[in-house]
Protein backbone atom coordinates (compact mmCIF):
# COMPACT_ATOMS: atom_id res chain seq x y z
CA UNK A 1 0.00 0.00 0.00
CA UNK A 2 1.10 3.57 -0.68
CA UNK A 3 1.39 5.41 2.68
CA UNK A 4 1.31 8.84 0.96
CA UNK A 5 -2.08 10.38 0.24
CA UNK A 6 -0.82 13.48 -1.58
CA UNK A 7 2.44 15.28 -2.31
CA UNK A 8 3.18 19.03 -2.53
CA UNK A 9 6.75 19.17 -3.79
CA UNK A 10 8.82 17.89 -0.88
CA UNK A 11 5.83 17.91 1.49
CA UNK A 12 3.95 14.64 1.90
CA UNK A 13 0.47 14.20 3.34
CA UNK A 14 0.32 10.66 4.71
CA UNK A 15 -2.71 8.47 5.30
CA UNK A 16 -1.53 7.77 8.84
CA UNK A 17 -1.69 11.45 9.86
CA UNK A 18 -4.99 12.10 8.05
CA UNK A 19 -6.71 9.13 9.71
CA UNK A 20 -5.48 10.19 13.16
CA UNK A 21 -6.84 13.68 12.46
CA UNK A 22 -10.24 12.27 11.42
CA UNK A 23 -10.34 10.22 14.62
CA UNK A 24 -9.53 13.32 16.70
CA UNK A 25 -12.24 15.44 15.03
CA UNK A 26 -14.92 12.77 15.50
CA UNK A 27 -13.78 12.18 19.07
CA UNK A 28 -14.01 15.91 19.87
CA UNK A 29 -17.51 16.09 18.38
CA UNK A 30 -18.80 13.15 20.41
CA UNK A 31 -17.21 14.43 23.63
CA UNK A 32 -18.73 17.91 23.21
CA UNK A 33 -22.21 16.40 22.61
CA UNK A 34 -21.91 14.20 25.70
CA UNK A 35 -20.49 17.07 27.75
CA UNK A 36 -23.50 19.21 26.84
CA UNK A 37 -25.80 16.40 28.02
CA UNK A 38 -23.98 16.41 31.35
CA UNK A 39 -24.11 20.23 31.63
CA UNK A 40 -20.37 20.68 31.06
CA UNK A 41 -19.43 23.68 28.96
CA UNK A 42 -18.08 22.86 25.49
CA UNK A 43 -15.08 25.16 26.08
CA UNK A 44 -14.01 22.95 28.99
CA UNK A 45 -14.33 19.81 26.84
CA UNK A 46 -12.45 21.50 23.99
CA UNK A 47 -9.60 22.68 26.23
CA UNK A 48 -9.33 19.28 27.91
CA UNK A 49 -9.44 17.51 24.53
CA UNK A 50 -6.63 19.69 23.21
CA UNK A 51 -4.35 18.73 26.10
CA UNK A 52 -5.35 15.05 25.90
CA UNK A 53 -4.46 14.91 22.19
CA UNK A 54 -1.20 16.81 22.69
CA UNK A 55 0.11 14.82 25.65
CA UNK A 56 -1.52 11.60 24.43
CA UNK A 57 0.50 11.69 21.18
CA UNK A 58 3.67 12.61 23.10
CA UNK A 59 3.04 9.77 25.58
CA UNK A 60 2.28 7.26 22.82
CA UNK A 61 5.48 8.18 20.96
CA UNK A 62 7.71 8.17 24.06
CA UNK A 63 6.29 4.80 25.12
CA UNK A 64 7.07 3.32 21.71
CA UNK A 65 10.55 4.87 21.48
CA UNK A 66 11.56 3.76 24.98
CA UNK A 67 10.85 0.12 24.16
CA UNK A 68 12.58 0.52 20.78
CA UNK A 69 15.47 2.67 21.96
CA UNK A 70 17.97 0.58 20.02
CA UNK A 71 16.39 1.81 16.77
CA UNK A 72 16.60 5.52 17.67
CA UNK A 73 19.75 5.77 19.83
CA UNK A 74 21.99 6.67 16.88
CA UNK A 75 19.56 9.28 15.50
CA UNK A 76 17.31 10.75 18.19
CA UNK A 77 15.65 13.18 15.75
CA UNK A 78 13.92 10.19 14.15
CA UNK A 79 11.73 10.09 17.27
CA UNK A 80 9.97 13.24 16.06
CA UNK A 81 8.81 11.66 12.78
CA UNK A 82 5.49 10.28 14.05
CA UNK A 83 4.02 10.31 10.52
CA UNK A 84 6.15 7.24 9.81
CA UNK A 85 4.21 5.35 12.47
CA UNK A 86 5.28 4.16 15.89
CA UNK A 87 2.59 5.28 18.35
CA UNK A 88 1.81 2.89 21.22
CA UNK A 89 -1.81 3.24 22.34
CA UNK A 90 -1.04 2.21 25.92
CA UNK A 91 1.38 5.11 26.23
CA UNK A 92 -1.33 7.43 24.89
CA UNK A 93 -3.92 6.08 27.35
CA UNK A 94 -1.57 6.54 30.33
CA UNK A 95 -0.60 10.09 29.29
CA UNK A 96 -4.22 10.98 28.50
CA UNK A 97 -5.44 9.69 31.87
CA UNK A 98 -2.82 11.73 33.75
CA UNK A 99 -3.87 14.79 31.73
CA UNK A 100 -7.54 14.29 32.67
CA UNK A 101 -6.67 13.86 36.37
CA UNK A 102 -4.67 17.11 36.44
CA UNK A 103 -7.26 19.02 34.39
CA UNK A 104 -10.23 17.77 36.45
CA UNK A 105 -8.55 18.81 39.71
CA UNK A 106 -7.87 22.25 38.27
CA UNK A 107 -11.47 22.71 37.09
CA UNK A 108 -12.95 20.94 40.15
CA UNK A 109 -14.91 18.44 38.04
CA UNK A 110 -15.08 14.72 39.02
CA UNK A 111 -12.27 12.91 37.19
CA UNK A 112 -14.32 9.79 36.47
CA UNK A 113 -17.12 11.89 34.99
CA UNK A 114 -14.66 13.28 32.44
CA UNK A 115 -13.16 9.88 31.65
CA UNK A 116 -16.69 8.55 30.99
CA UNK A 117 -17.22 11.37 28.50
CA UNK A 118 -13.92 10.65 26.76
CA UNK A 119 -14.09 6.80 26.68
CA UNK A 120 -16.43 6.36 23.65
CA UNK A 121 -14.55 9.06 21.74
CA UNK A 122 -11.21 7.37 22.41
CA UNK A 123 -12.23 3.89 21.31
CA UNK A 124 -13.77 5.29 18.11
CA UNK A 125 -10.57 7.24 17.37
CA UNK A 126 -8.59 4.01 17.94
CA UNK A 127 -10.78 2.17 15.44
CA UNK A 128 -10.12 4.83 12.79
CA UNK A 129 -6.43 5.34 13.62
CA UNK A 130 -5.68 1.63 13.19
CA UNK A 131 -6.23 2.02 9.43
CA UNK A 132 -3.06 4.11 9.35
CA UNK A 133 -1.21 0.83 10.06
CA UNK A 134 -2.83 -0.61 6.96
CA UNK A 135 -1.41 2.08 4.68
CA UNK A 136 1.98 1.86 6.39
CA UNK A 137 1.97 -1.95 5.98
CA UNK A 138 2.68 -2.40 9.70
CA UNK A 139 1.10 -3.89 12.83
CA UNK A 140 0.20 -7.05 10.96
CA UNK A 141 0.26 -10.69 12.03
CA UNK A 142 2.15 -13.72 10.78
CA UNK A 143 2.20 -14.93 7.20
CA UNK A 144 -0.88 -16.74 5.93
CA UNK A 145 -2.60 -17.50 2.61
CA UNK A 146 -5.12 -15.57 0.55
CA UNK A 147 -7.47 -18.58 0.68
CA UNK A 148 -7.45 -18.54 4.49
CA UNK A 149 -8.16 -14.81 4.68
CA UNK A 150 -11.07 -15.18 2.25
CA UNK A 151 -12.45 -18.12 4.23
CA UNK A 152 -12.91 -15.85 7.28
CA UNK A 153 -15.61 -13.97 5.30
CA UNK A 154 -15.23 -10.80 7.37
CA UNK A 155 -12.26 -9.28 5.55
CA UNK A 156 -12.95 -7.10 2.47
CA UNK A 157 -11.05 -7.92 -0.72
CA UNK A 158 -9.14 -4.61 -0.75
CA UNK A 159 -7.78 -5.41 2.73
CA UNK A 160 -6.70 -8.88 1.61
CA UNK A 161 -4.93 -7.34 -1.40
CA UNK A 162 -3.29 -4.76 0.87
CA UNK A 163 -2.00 -7.55 3.10
CA UNK A 164 0.00 -8.90 0.18
CA UNK A 165 3.37 -7.42 1.15
CA UNK A 166 6.21 -8.33 -1.21
CA UNK A 167 4.30 -11.41 -2.43
CA UNK A 168 3.39 -12.73 1.03
CA UNK A 169 -0.06 -12.49 2.66
CA UNK A 170 -0.25 -11.52 6.35
CA UNK A 171 -2.95 -11.50 9.01
CA UNK A 172 -4.51 -7.99 9.11
CA UNK A 173 -4.30 -7.63 12.89
CA UNK A 174 -4.95 -3.88 12.51
CA UNK A 175 -8.31 -4.82 10.94
CA UNK A 176 -9.21 -7.23 13.76
CA UNK A 177 -8.47 -4.56 16.33
CA UNK A 178 -10.42 -1.92 14.39
CA UNK A 179 -13.49 -4.20 14.32
CA UNK A 180 -13.09 -4.90 18.04
CA UNK A 181 -12.94 -1.15 18.78
CA UNK A 182 -16.03 -0.42 16.64
CA UNK A 183 -17.94 -3.15 18.51
CA UNK A 184 -16.73 -1.61 21.80
CA UNK A 185 -17.86 1.85 20.72
CA UNK A 186 -21.35 0.55 19.90
CA UNK A 187 -21.45 -1.30 23.25
CA UNK A 188 -20.51 1.84 25.21
CA UNK A 189 -23.12 3.97 23.43
CA UNK A 190 -25.86 1.36 24.07
CA UNK A 191 -24.90 1.07 27.76
CA UNK A 192 -24.82 4.84 28.14
CA UNK A 193 -28.29 5.24 26.61
CA UNK A 194 -30.07 2.26 28.18
CA UNK A 195 -28.65 2.31 31.72
CA UNK A 196 -29.76 5.56 33.34
CA UNK A 197 -28.24 5.06 36.79
CA UNK A 198 -24.63 4.64 35.65
CA UNK A 199 -22.17 5.84 38.25
CA UNK A 200 -19.11 7.89 37.39
CA UNK A 201 -16.30 5.60 36.27
CA UNK A 202 -18.34 2.55 35.28
CA UNK A 203 -18.24 3.34 31.56
CA UNK A 204 -14.51 3.98 31.76
CA UNK A 205 -13.93 0.57 33.40
CA UNK A 206 -16.05 -1.18 30.75
CA UNK A 207 -14.00 0.51 28.01
CA UNK A 208 -10.68 -0.48 29.58
CA UNK A 209 -11.77 -4.09 30.17
CA UNK A 210 -13.26 -4.47 26.68
CA UNK A 211 -10.29 -3.02 24.83
CA UNK A 212 -7.71 -4.86 26.92
CA UNK A 213 -9.37 -8.26 26.39
CA UNK A 214 -9.34 -7.76 22.62
CA UNK A 215 -5.81 -6.38 22.61
CA UNK A 216 -4.49 -9.31 24.66
CA UNK A 217 -5.67 -11.92 22.14
CA UNK A 218 -4.88 -9.87 19.01
CA UNK A 219 -1.38 -9.26 20.34
CA UNK A 220 -0.67 -13.00 20.17
CA UNK A 221 -0.73 -12.63 16.35
CA UNK A 222 1.37 -9.46 16.14
CA UNK A 223 4.90 -9.86 14.81
CA UNK A 224 6.13 -6.37 15.75
CA UNK A 225 5.23 -6.35 19.45
CA UNK A 226 7.22 -4.44 22.06
CA UNK A 227 8.99 -6.99 24.25
CA UNK A 228 10.38 -7.36 27.79
CA UNK A 229 12.56 -10.47 27.63
CA UNK A 230 10.18 -13.12 26.24
CA UNK A 231 6.96 -11.31 27.22
CA UNK A 232 4.92 -8.96 25.07
CA UNK A 233 4.54 -5.61 26.80
CA UNK A 234 1.01 -4.99 25.47
CA UNK A 235 -0.21 -8.31 26.90
CA UNK A 236 1.29 -7.60 30.33
CA UNK A 237 -0.21 -4.10 30.36
CA UNK A 238 -3.59 -5.47 29.20
CA UNK A 239 -3.70 -8.03 32.03
CA UNK A 240 -2.85 -5.30 34.56
CA UNK A 241 -5.52 -2.94 33.18
CA UNK A 242 -8.17 -5.70 33.25
CA UNK A 243 -7.45 -6.57 36.90
CA UNK A 244 -7.32 -2.95 38.08
CA UNK A 245 -10.47 -2.00 36.12
CA UNK A 246 -12.47 -4.92 37.58
CA UNK A 247 -11.43 -3.92 41.12
CA UNK A 248 -12.36 -0.27 40.52
CA UNK A 249 -15.68 -1.30 38.94
CA UNK A 250 -16.58 -3.40 42.01
CA UNK A 251 -15.63 -0.55 44.37
CA UNK A 252 -17.79 1.88 42.37
CA UNK A 253 -20.73 -0.57 42.45
CA UNK A 254 -20.45 -1.06 46.20
CA UNK A 255 -19.80 2.53 47.13
CA UNK A 256 -20.10 5.87 45.32
CA UNK A 257 -16.80 7.55 44.47
CA UNK A 258 -15.72 10.35 46.79
CA UNK A 259 -16.29 12.88 44.04
CA UNK A 260 -19.98 11.94 43.86
CA UNK A 261 -20.30 12.24 47.62
CA UNK A 262 -18.69 15.67 47.45
CA UNK A 263 -21.19 16.68 44.79
CA UNK A 264 -24.09 15.55 46.99
CA UNK A 265 -22.63 17.46 49.95
CA UNK A 266 -22.38 20.56 47.77
CA UNK A 267 -26.01 20.20 46.75
CA UNK A 268 -27.09 19.77 50.38
CA UNK A 269 -25.04 22.80 51.42
CA UNK A 270 -26.61 24.83 48.65
CA UNK A 271 -30.10 23.69 49.69
CA UNK A 272 -29.60 24.51 53.39
CA UNK A 273 -29.18 28.28 52.97
CA UNK A 274 -32.17 28.24 50.63
CA UNK A 275 -34.25 26.55 53.33
CA UNK A 276 -33.09 29.12 55.87
CA UNK A 277 -34.00 31.95 53.51
CA UNK A 278 -37.42 30.40 52.92
CA UNK A 279 -37.98 30.12 56.69
CA UNK A 280 -37.04 33.77 57.15
CA UNK A 281 -39.43 34.75 54.39
CA UNK A 282 -42.22 32.72 56.02
CA UNK A 283 -41.58 34.45 59.33
CA UNK A 284 -41.71 37.84 57.67
CA UNK A 285 -44.95 36.89 55.98
CA UNK A 286 -46.54 35.80 59.27
CA UNK A 287 -45.42 39.05 60.85
CA UNK A 288 -46.95 40.97 58.01
CA UNK A 289 -50.14 38.95 58.24
CA UNK A 290 -50.53 39.57 61.99
CA UNK A 291 -51.01 43.31 61.69
CA UNK A 292 -53.45 42.70 58.91
CA UNK A 293 -55.67 40.75 61.35
CA UNK A 294 -55.49 43.66 63.81
CA UNK A 295 -56.46 46.02 61.03
CA UNK A 296 -59.46 43.85 60.28
CA UNK A 297 -60.56 44.09 63.93
CA UNK A 298 -60.18 47.86 63.88
CA UNK A 299 -62.16 48.07 60.66
CA UNK A 300 -64.93 45.99 62.27
CA UNK A 301 -64.99 48.33 65.27
CA UNK A 302 -65.25 51.34 62.99
CA UNK A 303 -68.09 49.71 61.11
CA UNK A 304 -69.86 48.91 64.37
CA UNK A 305 -69.44 52.51 65.45
CA UNK A 306 -70.83 53.71 62.14
CA UNK A 307 -73.80 51.41 62.56
CA UNK A 308 -74.36 52.66 66.15
CA UNK A 309 -74.40 56.36 65.13
CA UNK A 310 -77.56 56.23 63.01
CA UNK A 311 -79.26 54.21 65.75
CA UNK A 312 -78.44 56.90 68.32
CA UNK A 313 -79.70 59.59 65.97
CA UNK A 314 -82.97 57.75 65.54
CA UNK A 315 -83.37 57.39 69.29
CA UNK A 316 -82.70 61.08 69.83
CA UNK A 317 -85.18 62.02 67.11
CA UNK A 318 -87.86 59.79 68.60
CA UNK A 319 -87.25 61.33 72.03
CA UNK A 320 -87.61 64.85 70.61
CA UNK A 321 -90.86 63.87 68.90
CA UNK A 322 -92.21 62.42 72.17
CA UNK A 323 -91.25 65.53 74.12
CA UNK A 324 -93.01 67.76 71.54
CA UNK A 325 -96.12 65.63 71.73
CA UNK A 326 -96.15 65.86 75.51
CA UNK A 327 -95.81 69.64 75.37
CA UNK A 328 -98.72 69.90 72.97
CA UNK A 329 -100.85 67.69 75.21
CA UNK A 330 -100.15 69.85 78.24
CA UNK A 331 -101.14 72.95 76.28
CA UNK A 332 -104.41 71.34 75.22
CA UNK A 333 -105.33 70.37 78.74
CA UNK A 334 -104.62 73.92 79.96
CA UNK A 335 -106.79 75.43 77.28
CA UNK A 336 -109.66 73.11 78.16
CA UNK A 337 -109.53 74.10 81.79
CA UNK A 338 -109.81 77.71 80.88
Amino acid sequence: MNPVLYEFGNIEIRWYSVLILIGIVLGFTLAIIEGKRKNIDKDIIFDMGFYIVLFGIIGARLYYCLFNYSIYKDNLLEMLKIWNGGLAIHGGIIAGLLTIIIYSKKKKIPTLQLTDIVAPSLILAQAIGRWGNFFNSEAHGPATSMAFLKSLKIIPNFVIKGMNIEGIYYHPTFYYESLWCIAGFILLIIIRKLIKNLKNGELTCIYLIWYSIGRFFIETLRTDSLMINKFKVAQLISIGIIIISIIIFIIIKIHNPKEEIKEEDKIEKQDKPKEKKNKKKDKKKTKKEEPKEDNKKEIKKDEDKKEEKPKKKKKEESKEIESKEKKEETKDTKSKKK
